[in-house]
């Protein structure tokens, strides 16, 4: 795919997300759409949403839970750019004195675990529940879980919202790749350091239970072990999928990634509140209601 192609998809699949409105997928419009197009189309995208000012903070990773791959029909993960317009921590989206309007609120309260979100702008949203890193320094494939673990400075629960800008979430892997990988919003729990208890995490991340709820009502139950060999071991899929990629940057520090569906991915609408609650892991259940 040309450059000047490339260019022209991210440019229409930027103003289906900017505008919350679906579009045919492009690979029933486009002969042999591939792979290595999307992520050619992600980098493009990546350029204009540069220079309109957004600025990366990370990278989400998609489609890890091995147990949902037969509902979509993609079989591998995959990934797209987390930007400062998409991602908030709970503790800024809390219910305060003075918040009015719409959109990302601003300011902080008190409690970090909780918020409310306005699903306005995101066609057929779902929502994940999934593990959230910090990285101080950049993962590299060869590194086994005791390093991996080494190169996350601190470990959060979020919950990132999905959105699909086709119709009836009907599509091929390299459509969700040019969709910048589905993202929609990473709305970020508690953050807690790995320091000396990096030992502790990297046992606790492959063994953890989770119970997803929707209005006190158990919706599914997830573990540590439906993304790949659990969450730290996404990274090193990540940097599988990166070394091939001739457009994209590698994982650099500083960067957030947010590993993967812990659970099934479920349809949200305003008027909702999703919580969780987490076993084996130290890590807060977190709480969201949708406006």
């Amino acid at each position: 795919m040309s450059s000047t192609n490339a260019a022209a998809i991210a440019g229409e699949a930027l103003a289906a997300i900017d505008n919350g409105r679906q579009i045919a997928p492009f690979s029933a419009r486009h002969s042999g759409f591939t792979l290595d197009d999307a992520y050619n189309i992600t980098d493009a995208m990546r350029a204009t949403r540069l220079a309109r000012g957004e600025r990366v903070l990370g990278r989400k990773i998609g489609f890890t839970n091995r147990t949902i791959w037969a509902e979509y029909g993609v079989y591998a993960p995959m990934w797209g750019y987390l930007y400062d317009t998409t991602v908030r921590n709970l503790a800024d989206l809390g219910a305060c004195p003075g918040k009015v309007g719409t959109g990302f609120p601003n300011g902080t309260c008190a409690n970090e675990n909780s918020g409310t979100f306005p699903l306005a702008g995101l066609a057929e949203p779902r929502i994940e529940p999934e593990i959230v890193f910090g990285l101080s320094r950049a993962p590299a494939q060869d590194m086994d879980d005791a390093t991996l673990i080494g190169c996350v400075e601190w470990i959060a629960h979020g919950f990132e919202l999905v959105q699909s800008i086709f119709p009836g979430w009907k599509f091929s892997p390299a459509d969700t790749v040019a969709a910048n990988g589905l993202h929609g919003a990473l709305l970020i729990g508690p953050r807690h350091p790995v320091g000396a208890r990096a030992e502790e995490w990297r046992r606790t991340l492959t063994s953890f239970d989770i119970d997803l709820k929707c209005d006190g009502a158990p919706m599914d139950r997830g573990r540590a072990g439906n993304v790949m060999e659990g969450p730290l071991s996404t990274l090193r899929y990540t940097m599988n999928l990166l070394a091939n990629d001739r457009a994209n940057p590698p994982l650099a520090p500083g960067e957030i990634v947010t590993t993967g569906t812990l659970t099934k991915a479920l349809p949200v609408k305003p008027g909702e509140t999703w919580s969780t609650e987490l076993q084996g892991v130290a890590l807060e259940g977190i709480s969201v209601r949708f406006s």
